[in-house]
């Protein structure tokens, strides 16, 4: 160019084919840190052209990339208080670029795995293994239901919580630190303090023939069962209640009680001891027979005892036994005391004891029916009945009720089957009368169903259900139909519907009955009868070999096969309307006609129609011929049967004759008025109904007068040619 300076040189370039992509620039790290044992974030800038992120993690056996979209990311899957070293790279289509400047991290310590139990029902001790490179730990209890929290550092592996509510769950939250002052995870883990210790009454009663004691005690918080001991090592325990029954237990005896209470962390403390003394008592060997029992007293001669019923009824006995027998009526109380006498007096005190009778057997039990699978029991209310229990013993005396109401539903039961219901009064003293009477209801029969329908003749359907129920048990099948009902009964497993009209669509249902009611129906079946026959078919002839039929619509049809057959061959059409062409009868034949009628969902009902014939023949070969008297013969030749009259007729342009031929005949003579006419001639056989074919072809001759030396000409009409294939 220096050589030269006029002359230029041009480059053309295209700079899209020699810019490729490259790798985007190397992110930074911000900050990284790491919140869980087991994970670090990484917080980084974010280069631009950069389509996403990796996070690279390494110590001296371990080593992992993580993708992550954009910064902040987090890296998983790591051990505890373990040092590693940090990187990032940015990735997009051109590849990744180098690692940023390295950043050391090390994973925060594991969170203490807690033990914990309740040696007392207010405090809580909690303990845990030394975690590893931790320097103190936080542990933090919450009362459950509450907001407020105590919060504590130590750096022993054991605490104890005190001051609590006894029977309360609380939840203790603990985590660890390290040397570097960060907090590691945590963990929760929940404590129920023991129950608080219960008061405790006792009463004596006679149980049946043996004398007894009821331990009462009030509830104690966060207890789940209770176990109440003698002094004497009699117990027994309760989990719902709060009370039980210790029996038997020896007359004249000083003992004490205490109950102790339980849950999940271990007993409370026990309750102060409730001392009780027994002496005379009541025993009930049967129901309503009740005596008076004492021990034997030094130096008595006699002793007087007292019954007093707590409608005010007394009673008394005067006896140097140690019984005093009396009739004692269920669901009464009845206090009772003794009196020793000598001939110093009586003895200044005696202990007053109370003795209830089992409630009474529930009168006027009815149960009644009031749904498929459900009874309802009703009786009256008797005294001395807390609560009723009602059961079944076809459901393994299952309690359904046990209600203060005297009512009771028992639902969801068994259909055809019977239970025996008994209602049982319990009352808290005496516990539940076991002696009552149960009382037998049946329920309602099962569903039948039904299996199949089967048309056994044109209105009549045969229905097979199933029997599901004991013997005579009754099934009725309705069939309902949008005008009309029809239903059968049965005691077997089939049933005949009848006269049920053609072209009808019903809802076929069952349902069985016995004396106790009747059963759900069972599930419907759709019966669809057979379409309606035509009340008429009308059939004429429009050729000598078509035949036109037609019909009246079928109720329930919605299109028609139509089959005419005779000796000499059959036709049939397939039609959705009421009317049909057909060929291939011939003329001067007996057929019958058979129509199958279809419904919409291909129900067929077959239709069968006799005493049909076609219309006689026409005549073939007909010539016009002139005699020597001025007169005209036609003449013809018959097909089939000659049993038919014969009509032909001459139409001219002067003069138009009709001549009758009887059966039989194949002549039929005119007396010409006027000669060299032409004349359309038309030979028509009559059928027996009186009726001309109408459909025979007419012919055409020119006849001249005698003596003329035209001959007579034959000019045969244009007509249509009909072609039909037969089968035969």
């Amino acid at each position: 160019v220096a050589a030269n300076p006029m002359k230029c040189f041009t480059f053309v370039t295209d700079f899209t084919s020699i810019v490729s992509s490259s790798a985007p620039e190397v992110p930074s790290i911000i900050k990284a840190y790491s919140k869980r044992s087991d994970s670090i974030t990484v917080e980084f800038t974010e280069v631009s052209g950069a389509t996403s992120y990796i996070l690279r993690a390494e110590s001296d056996d371990f080593f992992s990339e993580t993708p992550v979209s954009g910064s902040p990311g987090t890296v998983v899957n790591l051990q505890p208080t373990t040092d590693y070293m940090l990187s990032v790279m940015s990735v997009n289509s051109g590849g990744r670029s180098q690692p940023s400047y390295p950043v050391k991290v090390k994973t925060v310590v594991i969170a203490p795995m807690m033990n914990t139990s309740s040696p007392s029902n207010d405090t809580i001790l909690v303990t845990w293994p030394p975690v590893e490179h931790a320097v103190l730990y936080t542990l933090c209890i919450i009362r459950q239901g509450s907001s407020s929290r105590l919060k504590l550092n130590t750096t022993d592996t054991m605490v104890t919580f005190d001051d609590l509510e006894a029977g309360i769950t609380y939840c203790i939250k603990g985590m660890a630190w390290d040397s570097e002052g960060r907090t590691g995870d945590d963990t929760t883990v929940c404590q129920i303090t023991r129950p608080p210790s219960t008061d405790v009454t006792v009463q004596v009663t006679g149980m049946g023939r043996s004398l007894g004691i009821t331990v009462y005690w009030l509830p104690a918080q966060g207890a789940e069962n209770y176990l109440a001991l003698t002094s004497n090592a009699q117990n027994c325990t309760a989990t719902v209640n709060s009370y039980c029954y210790i029996t038997p237990v020896d007359c004249g005896q000083n003992h004490s009680v205490v109950v102790t209470a339980y849950n999940k962390a271990g007993p409370s403390s026990p309750s102060q001891p409730a001392d009780y003394i027994t002496c005379g008592w009541v025993e009930e060997p049967t129901a309503g027979n009740c005596s008076l029992v004492w021990d034997e007293v030094p130096m008595v001669e006699y002793y007087m005892a007292f019954i007093k019923r707590d409608d005010g009824t007394e009673m008394s006995c005067n006896t140097t036994e140690t019984t005093c027998p009396f009739f004692c009526m269920c669901g009464y109380t009845y206090l009772t005391s003794v009196f020793p006498y000598n001939q110093g007096g009586s003895s200044p005190y005696s202990h007053v004891r109370n003795y209830t009778t089992i409630p009474c057997c529930p009168q006027g039990v009815t149960i009644k029916l009031v749904s498929a699978d459900t009874l309802e029991i009703m009786w009256s209310p008797v005294k001395g009945a807390e609560l009723y229990e009602t059961t079944a013993k076809q459901t393994n005396d299952v309690i359904h009720c046990n209600d203060t109401a005297p009512v009771c539903a028992l639902s969801d039961l068994r259909c055809n089957t019977a239970y025996s219901v008994t209602v049982t009064p319990c009352s808290e003293l005496r516990g539940c009368n076991r002696t009552c009477t149960p009382h037998t209801h049946e329920t309602a029969p099962c569903s039948p169903e039904i299996l199949n329908m089967t048309q056994t003749n044109n209105s009549t359907y045969r229905v097979l259900i199933t029997n599901p129920n004991t013997r005579n048990t009754n099934y009725t099948i309705t069939a309902i139909g949008r005008y009309n009902t029809h239903a059968c009964q049965t005691r077997n497993s089939s049933c005949e519907l009848t006269e049920l009209p053609c072209g009808s669509v019903y809802e076929v249902t069952a349902v069985a009955t016995t004396a106790v009611g009747r059963s759900l129906p069972g599930f419907s079946k759709p019966l669809e009868t057979g379409p309606c026959c035509p009340m008429f078919v009308n059939v004429s002839q429009v050729t000598q070999a078509m035949t036109n039929v037609t019909w009246s619509p079928g109720r329930g049809a919605r299109s028609y096969i139509t089959t005419l057959t005779s000796s000499r061959g059959y036709a049939k059409c397939h039609t959705l309307d009421t009317h049909c062409l057909m060929g291939c009868i011939t003329c001067s034949t007996n057929y019958s006609v058979n129509l199958e009628a279809i419904s919409s969902t291909g129900h067929k009902s077959e239709c069968k129609y006799h005493g049909f014939s076609s219309s006689p023949c026409c005549p073939t070969g007909v010539k016009l011929y002139r005699r020597a008297n001025n007169s005209l013969r036609v003449y013809w030749r018959s097909l089939g049967r000659q049993i038919h009259n014969h009509t032909v007729e001459l139409y001219g342009t002067g003069a138009n004759y009709t001549c009758i031929a009887a059966a039989g005949s194949t002549y039929c003579d005119i007396q010409e008025e006027t000669c060299g006419d032409v004349y359309t001639v038309l030979a028509s056989p009559v059928g027996q109904n009186g009726i001309k074919v109408n459909f025979c072809q007419p012919r055409t001759y020119s006849v001249p007068c005698p003596g003329s030396n035209a001959g007579m000409g034959k000019y045969p009409l244009n007509s249509k040619l009909h072609i039909m294939f037969c089968s035969s």
